[in-house]
């Protein structure tokens, strides 16, 4: 039992102080490319969220969110898989989770080549491993679970937004895949 008084501002900020934020600071992020492997520890699959934006175009991406005030990359982590992935997707982070790059996200093209036209956000990028059972949570409409050759496809790649085609070429090139 917690003897701690709520916490009255619990790390959201209302849509206008958000806009304000983005428009001026950096916004930290992190990103999880979902990935199965077999008994010795090789990738069999990598899994991408299939969803569609507010147009009606759809597209694939990768579990992705806020880092919230005062919360734990860990506790991050874990948070945007449940959200994205259910609750039963039983995510294997290490005991200290390293990112296998740190990407930047400018609203407009640059030399990173990631884009975000919200914001200037930088992500930390990790492979996680799943074993659970994954389903679409919040906006995804599916998981889909392909193999490296079908991910590095081109028409995959053309599904990718914001220039993570180039974000999931890192983290196969982190977990030893070349194509």
């Amino acid at each position: 039992m917690s003897v701690r008084t709520p916490d009255p501002n619990p790390g959201w900020l209302s849509e206008e102080d958000l806009h304000e934020a983005r428009r001026r600071l950096p916004m930290v992020y992190v990103e999880a490319v979902p990935v199965r492997l077999d008994a010795l520890g090789y990738l069999t699959e990598i899994g991408m969220l299939y969803t569609a934006d507010d147009d009606g175009r759809f597209y694939r991406t990768f579990v992705s969110g806020r880092v919230l005030y005062r919360e734990t990359i860990r506790g991050a982590l874990i948070r945007h898989i449940e959200k994205d992935l259910g609750s039963l997707a039983l995510p294997q982070l290490p005991p200290s989770p390293v990112p296998f790059t740190v990407a930047e996200y400018f609203p407009s093209p640059s030399e990173t080549g990631l884009v975000d036209d919200r914001q200037h956000a930088v992500s930390l990028a990790y492979v996680v491993p799943v074993s659970g059972e994954c389903e679409p949570r919040q906006d995804a409409l599916e998981v889909a679970w392909l193999t490296p050759e079908q991910a590095l496809g081109a028409d995959v790649g053309a599904e990718l937004l914001g220039g993570r085609s180039r974000l999931l070429r890192q983290a196969l090139a982190h977990m030893g895949w070349t194509d």
